[in-house]
């Protein structure tokens, strides 16, 4: 009797140790990771893919955004734990649902953040250094930048930049500032469209969920995300003008041009503008426009030289 009684009590702390794991991860937004695939840029554009080393240091470096991501969105959480109790859809995540502690998920993300930080300066110091700027910003915007209105979706914008610049220094190559250019305004383009989805979505209580929504407005938001649509157009134009394959890569700018519109129709027609990367890899439309584009520049890199 105490042997099935000790069995029991062992079980169930199998289960609960399995459940905290499972709510960690959850709460490192494992469906995010997928911005961390910038990383990958530098060693595309480089036209370094079939070089194993340099996959294998861009593989790594990925592994480490999405563990160091995963660190600061535990952080953002448990600093907004309060109001996203009071959204409608983040109110199910493991720590504003009580699922998770507080004090829990903020050891495992202080262990995760130095791993993290020790693995990117093992790879080398300028990718070290880049993953340190990567967090420091991304802390920063989650205690004040999303505070200050227009930095925050600056802030975003350049933490997509960073991750471009760390996949490049992973590997000790160099990328174009247009990519660069290219990177911050698709990003900048993403927030933005975001901003207005979270504005229409809360209507009179979104002030209650993120502070700075009270500083904008639906025809503020439109008319940001109207210069920076022809911005990141013209922007990727003058890319494929400068590259050293402009003959070709100029024939790509039509998937560049259906996919921000696309994205558009998607988040005024179809209410998607809360999750990018639903939009972005959800969409039938969207996925066979990104995979063509993606099929284009790789024969246009690498075959067309």
């Amino acid at each position: 009797m105490k042997l099935q009684t000790e069995n029991t009590r062992l079980q169930r702390g199998v289960a609960v140790h399995h459940s905290a794991v499972w709510l960690l991860l959850k709460a490192m937004r494992p469906k995010q990771w997928t911005k961390n695939m910038v990383v990958f840029a530098g060693i595309i554009f480089s036209q370094k893919i079939f070089t194993e080393a340099y996959v294998l240091k861009t593989a790594f470096a990925f592994a480490i955004f999405c563990v160091l991501s995963g660190s600061v969105y535990i952080v953002n959480d448990i600093v907004d734990i309060d109001k996203d109790r009071a959204h409608p859809h983040k109110r199910y995540r493991p720590l504003a649902s009580g699922q998770l502690s507080a004090s829990l998920a903020a050891g495992f993300a202080v262990f995760t953040t130095l791993a993290s930080l020790g693995g990117a300066f093992w790879l080398n110091l300028s990718f070290g250094l880049s993953a340190v700027a990567y967090f420091a910003l991304t802390t920063a915007y989650s205690f004040k930048l999303k505070n200050v209105v227009i930095i925050d979706v600056l802030a975003i914008a350049i933490g997509f930049v960073l991750r471009a610049v760390a996949g490049a220094a992973a590997i000790a190559v160099s990328i174009s500032p247009w990519l660069l250019v290219c990177t911050f305004l698709l990003a900048l383009f993403l927030a933005l469209t975001k901003r207005r989805h979270e504005l229409l979505l809360l209507e009179n209580n979104a002030f209650l969920h993120r502070k700075i929504l009270d500083e904008y407005s639906p025809a503020m938001l439109g008319q940001m995300i109207s210069v920076v649509t022809s911005s990141t157009v013209m922007a990727y134009s003058l890319y494929t003008f400068t590259s050293g394959h402009s003959q070709y890569l100029m024939g790509t700018i039509p998937f560049v041009i259906y996919g921000v519109f696309r994205y558009l129709y998607l988040v005024d027609q179809k209410n998607m503008g809360g999750s990018p990367e639903s939009a972005l890899f959800k969409d039938y439309p969207m996925a066979v426009n990104i995979i063509l584009w993606g099929i284009s520049c790789s024969l246009i890199l690498y075959y067309f030289k």
